[in-house]
């Protein structure tokens, strides 16, 4: 089983990510990423999707034409655990490019 972070530990990984914020509940992490067409913003949940799927964490999104909201938590951690930051590290990279 996946280890749930402190929220000191979570508030210490958010400073080395850009946009990221704690979702209401503190139990998960969430971004809106925006892109300038529909096909860059599905190009992205393309590339993430295969990085999750490896992982196998999956995030929760929403797309709506060039925006993508994402919240990830860890359900088996019942909150935030490692896994949630590197793929949010993972997106930021892809989301950036």
């Amino acid at each position: 089983m996946t280890k749930k972070m402190t929220l000191e530990e979570v508030s210490e990984h958010l400073n080395t990510l850009d946009g990221w914020q704690l979702a209401g509940d503190k139990e998960a992490i969430e971004k809106t990423f925006k892109f300038k067409t529909f096909n860059q913003a599905f190009a992205f949940m393309t590339c993430v999707a295969m990085k999750a799927e490896k992982m196998d964490h999956h995030p929760e999104w929403f797309n709506v034409y060039n925006r993508v909201d994402v919240t990830l938590c860890t359900h088996d951690a019942n909150g935030i655990s490692e896994k949630d930051f590197s793929l949010a590290a993972f997106m930021d990279k892809v989301g950036s490019s």
